[in-house]
């Protein structure tokens, strides 16, 4: 590789976020063939872009990814979008200039006609949980997520609920906001008031919990878009002197491994995250291995209910 070259991988290495190991050292010089366990088999590394890889649920997502893709005797690198169309883009690109063998991507901005290109350069392309009607996909049914925790407040007595989300809002959000929604509404009750914060962050959390307290009525039950913003909204209601679940029950979304150390260990609906990355990786694999005779496949995993202390 030209000095300059290597030089403009580096840069957009730093710039993107890469994992720097043995991985990305690999990529570099392109598809080989190892001896050992896999014989003769190339040994190819899988791009995993995720919105945040300071998120819980995208490193859980990614790490799910990445267990698949070893067990078959693969690399995968992992990337940053942080929301930006252009970045990702610019992940993408160097992804296939350095010859990956897919990408296994939750998306911000990326077409159909991103999706051809890929193709087209030889690589898989998977969507983590977003609906992918022409081609592979791996996502939960945040619909149901949504459905299963209004049901459960309203099942526990609770009549002014309350949605908290943050933005960017991404469409798994939406669902879930819509499924509980709709439950509400048919189980006879108004429609949920809806709080939008600035991100989706225990800080934001905490800024919530002062929303909720001044509203008038004040809600009895509040569903929050993912467990960050349910800890921290307990944690600033607890600070306060409110009873949780007793004045406010609250439930999380996604059931990371903080939500059971929460200062009210939280009730949350639990998506198979770790689940959701093995399955996209599988499809990724798939897509490649068989050739012409693929046929794209849309995997939904279904969320539970986990029941702690805060509903």
């Amino acid at each position: 590789m030209a000095e300059a070259t290597r030089d403009r991988v580096r840069a957009a290495i730093e710039e993107l976020g890469f994992v720097r190991n043995e991985s990305a050292r690999r990529l570099r010089r392109g598809p080989e063939r190892t001896a050992g366990e896999f014989g003769d088999e190339p040994r190819r590394a899988f791009g995993v872009v995720v919105e945040d890889l300071a998120s819980p649920y995208a490193t859980d997502v990614a790490r799910g990814a990445e267990a698949a893709l070893n067990a078959s005797g693969h690399d995968a690198l992992w990337l940053s979008s942080d929301y930006s169309a252009a970045k990702e883009q610019r992940s993408l690109e160097l992804l296939e200039d350095q010859r990956a063998a897919g990408v296994l991507i939750i998306p911000v901005g990326l077409s159909a006609r991103d999706v051809s290109r890929l193709r087209a350069a030889g690589m898989s392309v998977v969507l983590i949980d977003r609906d992918a009607s022409g081609g592979c996909s791996a996502q939960v049914d945040h619909v149901a997520g949504g459905e299963i925790a209004a049901a459960y407040l309203l099942g526990i007595g609770r009549e002014r609920i309350a949605f908290v989300t943050g933005v960017p809002e991404p469409e798994p959000c939406v669902e879930r906001r819509e499924g509980a929604a709709r439950t509400i509404v048919e189980a006879g009750f108004g429609k949920p008031v809806t709080l939008v914060q600035d991100a989706m962050s225990p800080t934001e959390g905490q800024a919530a919990a002062h929303q909720i307290l001044e509203s008038s009525p004040r809600p009895d039950g509040v569903f929050c878009a993912n467990d960050l913003l349910a800890i921290g909204l307990i944690n600033e209601l607890t600070r306060l002197g409110v009873s949780v679940p007793g004045d406010i029950a609250v439930i999380g979304y996604d059931d990371i491994e903080l939500a059971a150390s929460a200062a009210v260990p939280l009730t949350t609906i639990r998506q198979p995250r770790r689940e959701l990355g093995w399955e996209a990786a599988e499809l990724a694999m798939a897509e490649i291995g068989e050739g012409k005779s693929h046929q794209h496949r849309q995997v939904v995993l279904r969320p539970d209910l986990v029941i702690r202390e805060s509903a």
